[in-house]
């Protein structure tokens, strides 16, 4: 397969573009430097076909962890506060994609913002027939970059929720022919052991992996979307449902990483059948 054959998903985690420990603080520097990186692939591989995403690290998450947003609107839930709180969330969301946005700009790339709450219904979290993409075709049919991010969404079965940037990229798989998904954080791949950190899976495959699931933990900042293991457990249920997919667990600090990522050497840890 040619690069030219390949549509990448890349996702930017919350943990990389923000400060996930200090509410409501973007790392614009690593924004700049991320969006410098994806320039310069796609400046050596104009053909190539890429979907952003980005994580809401200190900005969504914060909010979402205090009104509980992800768990849809239950029984004796005071209904005024949940959806006060789901505008909230909605909010802060919108307010960390403005700098992603910002920083890929000044990168001169032609990004447009997708996000899920404005179109998207969805039904206990997965894909529905209210979920329509041709609006993101038409943004890659005219070379724009379309970028989407975790985002609260109506669901027909929970009445809101939260679809994590993972949630995202599992619903286009289902529209679009992805081949290679890229999830970009501060962890260089998936530890066997966290929060020890000294064994680190190089490549990973799901027989392998759930012999050593226990020590694949969440997150230890604010994550409502349930951290590494639902990472890890979401790629490998839509790796078992699309084969073509191949998924990259890596972390993008190093200045060039991202860059290597793209041009498809094997970053972290890959996921694999």
């Amino acid at each position: 397969m040619t690069m030219a054959d390949e549509f990448i998903l890349l996702k930017l985690g919350g943990s990389l573009i923000t400060d996930k420990d200090t509410p409501y603080t973007a790392r614009t520097s690593t924004l700049a430097r991320l969006a410098g990186e994806i320039r310069q692939f796609l400046e050596e591989q104009p053909n190539a076909r890429l979907l952003l995403g980005h994580g809401s690290g200190s900005f969504g998450h914060i909010a979402a962890s205090q009104y509980r947003t992800r768990d849809g609107l239950q029984p004796n839930t005071d209904a005024a506060a949940y959806w006060r709180g789901f505008a909230e969330v909605r909010y802060q969301a919108a307010e960390l994609n403005r700098y992603v946005i910002q920083a890929l700009r000044a990168a001169n790339l032609p990004a447009l913002p997708f996000p899920p709450s404005a179109t998207w219904v969805s039904a206990a979290r997965c894909a529905s027939s209210s979920i329509n993409v041709l609006a993101i075709r038409k943004c890659l049919e005219a070379r724009l970059l379309p970028v989407v991010y975790g985002d609260v969404a109506f669901d027909e079965a929970l009445g809101g929720t939260i679809l994590s940037t993972e949630d995202v990229f599992a619903i286009l798989a289902d529209e679009l022919p992805i081949t290679r998904i890229l999830l970009a954080g501060i962890e260089p791949g998936v530890w066997q052991d966290f929060p020890t950190r000294t064994k680190l899976a190089r490549r990973l495959r799901r027989v392998e992996y759930e012999s050593i699931r226990a020590g694949v933990q969440g997150s230890i900042s604010a994550d409502v979307t349930g951290g590494m293991k639902s990472k890890v457990e979401g790629m490998f249920a839509l790796i078992e449902k699309h084969p073509q997919l191949s998924a990259q667990i890596f972390s993008a600090q190093e200045e060039g990483a991202l860059t290597r990522a793209l041009r498809g050497e094997t970053v972290g840890t890959l996921l694999a059948t």
